[in-house]
C-alpha cells in the first residue's frame, strides 16, 4: 500500500491522511458526513477511471485478461479508496450510533417530565350497525351488478 500511496496526488494524499484513525476520534458528526462524501467521490473517480481505462485496453492488447494485469496501478488506488471509505463509513456509522442513542434518552426523559402517564378511559364497543342507506331499484341494480361481475371473474379464474 506504500507504493501506491506515493503514486498518489497531493490532495489525494490529504484525504488519505484526513481518514487517519486518529484524526477520525477527533471529527464531529458533521464533519464525518463532509469527509465521507469526499472519500465516496474520490473513489467513485478512482473506480471510474480504472474501469474506463480497462475497456479502452481490451482492444489494445486483445483481451480482458491482458488488460487486466497493464491496468493494475489503477485498481490499486480504486483499493485504496475502497478502503479509506469503508474506514470512514465504520465510523460515521458508530458516531450516529452514539448520537442518536444520546437523542433518544433526551426525548424519553422530556416525555416523563412533560406529561405524566394517564390510563385512557375504558371504551365500550358499540354492535355493527346495519346499512342505512335507503333500498332504492338503483341501488340494487348496481349492488346485483358488481355480484355478477364477481361471480363471472371468478368462474374464469376456476375455469382455467
Amino acid at each position: 500500500m506504500d507504493a501506491i500511496l506515493g503514486s498518489l496526488t497531493e490532495a489525494e494524499l490529504e484525504l488519505v491522511r484526513e481518514a487517519d484513525s486518529e484524526r477520525l476520534a477527533d471529527l464531529d458528526e458533521d464533519a464525518l458526513i463532509d469527509l465521507h462524501t469526499r472519500v465516496r467521490r474520490a473513489r467513485n473517480k478512482q473506480v471510474k477511471n480504472y474501469r474506463r481505462r480497462a475497456a479502452a485496453r481490451v482492444e489494445e492488447t486483445g483481451g480482458r485478461g491482458k488488460a487486466y494485469a497493464r491496468n493494475a496501478r489503477r485498481r490499486a488506488k480504486a483499493e485504496v479508496f475502497e478502503e479509506l471509505l469503508s474506514t470512514v463509513s465504520a465510523r460515521l456509522a458508530a458516531v450516529a450510533h452514539e448520537s442518536a442513542e444520546v437523542l433518544k434518552a433526551e426525548r424519553l426523559a422530556d416525555a416523563e417530565v412533560v406529561r405524566p402517564v394517564v390510563t385512557p378511559p375504558v371504551q365500550k364497543l358499540t354492535p355493527q350497525l346495519h346499512d342505512r342507506r335507503p333500498d332504492t331499484p338503483d341501488r340494487r341494480k348496481r349492488h346485483a351488478s358488481t355480484r355478477a361481475a364477481g361471480a363471472r371473474r371468478q368462474a374464469r379464474r376456476d375455469s382455467r
